[in-house]
């Protein structure tokens, strides 16, 4: 497979920044090692162009008439190789080359056919729809693996989705151009389409897993049958005595929560994929109890962490690590693999496997949160080589059923 060709662009007038982005992929489609006549466009938006969001998809489907099938979303930032926008218009296109029927583009009113069985699926969807966990898991259940990637829209303004294959209607959308509000919409891929994923907590656990043992909906009042706010001012070495001390640390304190007989912490020392991590949101001192984020159950497992600088950056190195081990497993042990992530004075290794890579972030993450402006974009690019790669900033993050936030989903064609 070769390379996807990608462009990105910022500009106030976002004719200027599609000229920009066109003359980057028209450039690179006439390259020997990057795709000449790929089929599917994933397009990343930001909430400045939201409004024009049906233009943009016009124009680049008319500049760009090969391409036969579009994707996309808003985000309040989105991303690309080495580079993230945040608070400025933006645009970002990757053009994938992938067999006509190992794929579909799939929406709210053009389903998924019957006689497509998905592998896996690149999903979007809209916060405010009701029951979007549930539509979440329901689109898992479908597909084969049981592996989602994708987020939730972020945008300030208008809520849009694009979802598109043909002349610009699929069967089933009548009028319908391609833009969509609501629901949710996407790419689901079948077998042939080869991907390797992982997700990011950007937190480190700060003390061993606890099962809960005593749970009143978002209230947490026992953790292996000791009062769990007792267990959580031993686990920090806080004390009530200090109420200052104790506040400030609780609240850069989280918990990275996972079902029952699930482990919390890999062999690694990180949260698995199946962590969900959420805010300590409250104490009862009357009940010794800690209130979180989410309904919890007993049997549940939960370990409390911290998200820093440090934490972030450890975590989105570990994960690139991890996806370069299983791409060239002969040839760069995990060890390697993160020694070069970490060697901030090297170049960037190249990854001869990666087609081309999709990151969802967290609108809470993006550069400040690693240490400067496009610092998150940069340590993904030093890691896994200059590939092509475009992504977005979301309200929410989704891997495999699970709707996460504060977290990186990297997905990656081989």
């Amino acid at each position: 497979m070769k390379l996807f060709p990608f462009g990105h662009a910022t500009h106030p007038q976002w004719q200027m920044a599609a000229g920009l982005v066109l003359a980057q992929l028209r450039g690179q489609m006439a390259l020997h090692g990057y795709a000449p006549a790929p089929t599917l466009g994933l397009v990343y938006i930001t909430d400045h162009y939201a409004s024009a969001a049906q233009e943009i998809l016009d124009h680049l489907g008319a500049e760009l008439p090969e391409v036969t099938e579009w994707a996309g979303t808003v985000g309040v930032g989105i991303a690309s190789s080495n580079v993230e926008y945040f608070d400025e218009p933006a645009l970002a296109v990757m053009l994938c080359a992938l067999p006509s029927d190992q794929y579909r583009v799939f929406s709210g009113v053009a389903p998924l056919p019957a006689g497509f069985t998905p592998h896996t699926a690149l999903v979007h969807a809209d916060a405010a729809t009701p029951d979007v966990a549930e539509l979440i898991a329901e689109m898992s259940a479908r597909t084969s693996t049981g592996y989602l990637f994708g987020g939730l829209a972020s945008s300030r303004g208008d809520v849009v989705q694009f979802a598109v294959g043909g002349n610009g209607n699929m069967r089933g959308q009548g009028k319908a151009g391609g833009v969509f509000r609501g629901g949710m919409s996407g790419v689901a891929f079948a077998q042939g389409v080869s991907l390797v994923s992982r997700v990011t907590q950007g937190c480190q656990p700060v003390a061993p897993a606890r099962t809960i043992t005593g749970a009143d909906g978002n209230l947490v009042t026992q953790l292996d049958g000791q009062p769990a706010l007792d267990v959580l001012l031993q686990d920090l070495g806080l004390s009530l005595d200090e109420p200052q001390a104790t506040v400030a640390a609780l609240r850069t304190t989280l918990v990275g929560l996972t079902e029952a007989g699930a482990d919390v912490v890999g062999r690694t020392g990180h949260f698995g994929s199946d962590v969900i991590v959420r805010h300590i949101i409250g104490i009862d001192p009357r009940q010794r109890g800690v209130a979180i984020a989410m309904v919890v159950q007993e049997g549940m497992r939960l370990a409390f962490c911290k998200r820093n600088v440090e934490a972030a950056r450890a975590d989105l190195m570990r994960i690139c690590a991890e996806i370069r081990e299983e791409l060239e497993p002969e040839e760069l042990p995990l060890a390697v693999a993160t020694a070069l992530a970490a060697d901030t004075l090297g170049e960037p290794s190249p990854a001869r496997r990666i087609a081309g890579a999709v990151y969802v972030s967290c609108a809470g993450r993006g550069g400040p949160h690693f240490g400067g402006p496009s610092a998150e974009m940069q340590i993904v690019r030093h890691a896994l080589g200059d590939v092509p790669l475009v992504g977005f900033f979301a309200g929410g993050e989704i891997a495999r059923d699970h709707l996460y936030g504060y977290t990186g989903v990297l997905t990656v064609f081989r």
